[in-house]
């Protein structure tokens, strides 16, 4: 026959600490971008490329260019004239670069 042991245990949270159900922090990140445009230097450092680099294997190419360009219906503004920034509509770039990571780095 087992034998059971019921205890009781406190654990102290420090006072800048917060526990939340994993369902809640999973609604808090996907929330993070929600709203945020990120500039290409934001980019840049986001998934560690020069722009020169980002240019060539994902704003550029045809077949990304057609889903990304924002006059098709897409989530990146592209500069039409010099002074204009790139912008990039950060939930929707985020998701775009984890769905193609094969794509972009297999051709």
């Amino acid at each position: 026959m087992q034998q059971n042991l019921n205890v009781q245990l406190t654990i102290p949270i420090p006072d800048d600490m917060v526990l939340i159900n994993k369902v809640e922090y999973e609604d808090l990140k996907s929330n993070e971008l929600t709203g945020v445009y990120w500039n290409m230097k934001e980019l840049e450092e986001r998934i560690n490329r020069k722009s020169v680099w980002i240019k060539e294997n994902i704003l550029y190419p045809t077949k990304f260019r057609a889903v990304l360009d924002s006059e098709k219906g897409g989530f990146v503004f592209y500069p039409k004239a010099q002074g204009q920034n790139w912008a990039f509509q950060a939930t929707k770039m985020a998701d775009f670069l984890e769905k193609r990571f094969s794509q972009i780095f297999g051709s």
